[in-house]
């Protein structure tokens, strides 16, 4: 038997059809009182045309969990988006309450998210494991909380991008997306 190639039981993420409908929110007390500028989401928001995307709703509301809870569940219930971004509240900061609010809508986590942007971010600044991403699933909806900063948020998105179209097929149960049958086509391939 042929030594299996690394990339075999790789799984390919498959080509996306058409544009995934993506929500994005800011949470910061400033943001939303108009006494800073919303760097992070204004970024996000022109970055997910690259998956492609069309961003179908945009919030800034304060460090208010119950708030940010009852958005998300509007959002995802009600409007229906394929991925939400969230920036902000990932700190260790007393209001800094984001993860939990996504936590509380979630059907289930996908910690591989929160695992990458963070290991991304330790190349940068040792301060990185002190941020609290998050990834999960609601429905057939991904939900990412991100860390506020600009910088940290290029850092964390660019550390699961390449991972976001075969996500985002996934949790929609899209045909193509799931992983046996990427599997038994390496085993064809001499995998």
């Amino acid at each position: 038997m042929a030594p299996a190639d690394a990339d075999a039981d790789r799984c390919e993420a498959p080509a996306v059809r058409g544009r995934w409908r993506v929500a994005v929110l800011t949470v910061s007390d400033r943001c939303a009182a108009g006494l800073a500028e919303d760097q992070s989401g204004a970024w996000l928001a022109a970055r997910a045309g690259d998956l492609p995307g069309e961003v179908i709703r945009r919030a800034c509301l304060p460090d208010e969990p119950d708030q940010v809870e009852t958005w998300l569940r509007d959002t995802v219930d009600r409007v229906g988006v394929a991925l939400v971004l969230c920036t902000g509240g990932t700190g260790l900061h007393a209001r800094d309450r984001t993860p939990e609010a996504v936590r509380r809508v979630a059907d289930y986590d996908v910690p591989g998210f929160g695992e990458a942007m963070r290991a991304a971010g330790v190349q940068h600044t040792p301060h990185a494991i002190l941020s609290r991403q998050v990834a999960v699933v609601r429905g057939r909806s991904l939900i990412l909380a991100l860390p506020g900063a600009r910088r940290a948020v290029e850092e964390s998105l660019a550390a699961v991008w390449t991972a976001l179209p075969h996500a985002l097929e996934m949790v929609a149960g899209l045909p193509g997306s799931s992983l046996p049958a990427a599997h038994e086509r390496g085993r064809e391939d001499g995998g």
